[in-house]
C-alpha cells in the first residue's frame, strides 16, 4: 500500500529536493557577498566550479535516500516530516563541509551557514506547502487515489480504520467492512459502513474498485482467511493481514522473513544501541550545564524550604524507571513532612473509576512549596537522577510504584524507554493531563523517538515553564 502511495510524491519531492539544494546553493554564494557579515572577501573566494554543483547534488540523493526521508510510514505526520529533513539536509551539510575541506579549500566557511538556512527554508517550505495543497485538494494529490476494503468489523478492524484517516490527505480512502457478524454494523458509526458478509469479497472489491484488502479476523476466522486469498489471488488487488497477535504487540514489532517463514519480533528494542549511547551523552552534557547553573538558585530554594516548614529539604520518592527498575526520584520537597501519609485526602476518581491523583488545590503544599512547583524549581535535584542515569532528560515521566499495580497490561509499554524530567505528554498539557491517563501520548514519544524531538520537547517545555501552564 505505502510503496504504490508514495511513488509519485516520492519521485516529484526527490527531485525537488534536489533542485531547490542546488538553488540555494547559488543563492547562497552570490548572498555572501551581498550582506555584510563574516569578513570582507572577493569574488575569487566564491568562485565554484560545476563540479561543486554535482557533488552536492550527489550527496544530497545518498543521504536523503539513506535516511527514510520519503518513507510516508514515517513521514506522514507533519513534525515527522519536518524533522527527518532537518537531520537529513544537517547530516548532508556537515558531509558537503567535509568534502570541501578536502578538495575546495578556497570556499568561504560562512558560505554554509547561508546554504544551511535557505536548504532548510526551502526543503521544509516545500513540504509544508505540498501538506496545505493536498489538505485543501480533499483526497490527495492527482494519482494517489486508494480505496481501502476491511475485513473484519471488530476493534482491531475498527482501529485500523481510525489509523487510516490520518493518511486521507494522502488519498486514502476506507470503502468499508465486511464481517460475518451484522450486528458488528451497529459499531461502525464513523469508521466506515458495512457492506455485507465475507463472502461478498471479490464482488465488493470489483463494485468498488478497491486497490487494498486488509484482513482483520481473529485465529477462529483462520478457515475463512484461507478460502478468501484464494479468491482474492484472481484480482487485481493487494492483500495484506493483521496477525491475530495484535493484542500481544509491544511498542515495537518487527518481521523477519526466515526462509519463507514470516517472524513477528513482540518486544525488539526501542531504541538502537546509537540511539542509546547518544541520548545518554546527550544527558550528561545537558544536565552538567543545567546543574551548573542552576546550582545558586538551588541553593536559595533549599534555604527557603528550610525554613518555611519543618522537615528535610529533599523529598525522595519510589519511582518505577526504565523496564520496570525502582529507584529513588529526588525533588525539593514542596509539601508537609506527613504528605504520603495523608494521600487519602486528595485522591479523586473520574467518572469510570480511574484515579486522579494530583489536584491544584491539594492542602498538604507548603507555602514555598506552591511558589517552587509553579516555577517547577522543585524538579532540579532530578538532574541529579539524569547523571546517575536513573532518568533521562525527555521521556514517559517516572511512575509510583502503587499507582503501576493499578494499571493494565497495555500500560506498561511506557516503561521500553528511559523515563524522563519532561516527555511529549507534559508539553502537551503537563499536569493538565494526568499522567497515567494519557499513556497514549508516552507511547507516542517511544514509537517516534529521535534526539531532534528531545530537543523540540526540551523546547517546548522551557516555554510551558515560562508560562507557568499546568504545573501544581
Amino acid at each position: 500500500m505505502f510503496r504504490r502511495l508514495s511513488r509519485s510524491l516520492t519521485l516529484f519531492t526527490f527531485t525537488s529536493d534536489v533542485a531547490l539544494t542546488l538553488i540555494a546553493l547559488f543563492l547562497a554564494k552570490n548572498l555572501r557577498l551581498i550582506l555584510p557579515y563574516g569578513l570582507d572577501i572577493g569574488p575569487q573566494y566564491l568562485q565554484m566550479p560545476n563540479s561543486v554543483y554535482f557533488v552536492v547534488a550527489v550527496i544530497w540523493m545518498v543521504v536523503f535516500l539513506i535516511i527514510p526521508v520519503y518513507d510516508p510510514r514515517r513521514t506522514y505526520r507533519a513534525i515527522d516530516d519536518l524533522q527527518l529533513t532537518l537531520g537529513a539536509i544537517a547530516f548532508a551539510t556537515m558531509v558537503f563541509a567535509g568534502v570541501t575541506y578536502f578538495f575546495f579549500r578556497d570556499l568561504s566557511r560562512f558560505l554554509f551557514v547561508y546554504f544551511f538556512v535557505l536548504d532548510v527554508s526551502f526543503l521544509l517550505g516545500m513540504r509544508i506547502v505540498l501538506r496545505i495543497i493536498f489538505r485543501l485538494w480533499h483526497g490527495g494529490y492527482p494519482g494517489s487515489k486508494t480505496r481501502i476494503l476491511i475485513l473484519g468489523a471488530g476493534r482491531v478492524g475498527q482501529r485500523m480504520a481510525t489509523l487510516l484517516r490520518d493518511y486521507s490527505w494522502f488519498g486514502v480512502e476506507v470503502v468499508g467492512f465486511l464481517d460475518d457478524d451484522p450486528a458488528k454494523a451497529a459499531e461502525l458509526n464513523g469508521y466506515g459502513p458495512y457492506l455485507g458478509t465475507l463472502d461478498r469479497a471479490p464482488e465488493v472489491v470489483l463494485q468498488h474498485q478497491v486497490d487494498d484488502v486488509i484482513v482483520a479476523l481473529p485465529l477462529h476466522a483462520h478457515d475463512r482467511l484461507v478460502n478468501i486469498v484464494h479468491q482474492l489471488q484472481r484480482l487485481s488487488v493487494s492483500v495484506q493481514v493483521i496477525p491475530d497477535l495484535f493484542e500481544l504487540s509491544f511498542v515495537k514489532t518487527t518481521v523477519e522473513n526466515f526462509d519463507g517463514i514470516p517472524l513477528i519480533g513482540l518486544r525488539d528494542s526501542v531504541m538502537t544501541p546509537f540511539q542509546r549511547a547518544t541520548k545518554r551523552a546527550f544527558d550528561i552534557v545537558v544536565g552538567s550545564i543545567t546543574l551548573l547553573i542552576a546550582s545558586p538558585v538551588m541553593a536559595l530554594v533549599a534555604i527557603s524550604i528550610k525554613l518555611d516548614s519543618p522537615g528535610p529539604i529533599f523529598f525522595l520518592q519510589e519511582r518505577i524507571g526504565e523496564n520496570g527498575r525502582v529507584f529513588k526520584m529526588i525533588k525539593f520537597r514542596s509539601m508537609v513532612e506527613d504528605a504520603d501519609e495523608r494521600k487519602e485526602e486528595v485522591i479523586h476518581y473520574t467518572d469510570d473509576g480511574k484515579i486522579l491523583f494530583k489536584t491544584a488545590d491539594d492542602p498538604r503544599i507548603t507555602r514555598i512549596g506552591k511558589f517552587i512547583r509553579r516555577t517547577s524549581l522543585d524538579e532540579l535535584p532530578q538532574f541529579i537522577n539524569v547523571l546517575k542515569g536513573d532518568m533521562s532528560l525527555v521521556g514517559p515521566r517516572p511512575e509510583m510504584p502503587w499507582l503501576v499495580d493499578l494499571y493494565e497490561p497495555w500500560q506498561y509499554k511506557r516503561f521500553a524507554v528511559p523515563q524522563g524530567i519532561t516527555g511529549w505528554w507534559q508539553v502537551n498539557g503537563r499536569s493538565d493531563k494526568p499522567m497515567h491517563l494519557h499513556i497514549d501520548e508516552d507511547l507516542y514519544y517511544i514509537q517516534h523517538y529521535s534526539l531532534l524531538l528531545d530537543i523540540f520537547i526540551l523546547w517546548k517545555t522551557f516555554a510551558a515553564v515560562v508560562k507557568r501552564s499546568g504545573a501544581y
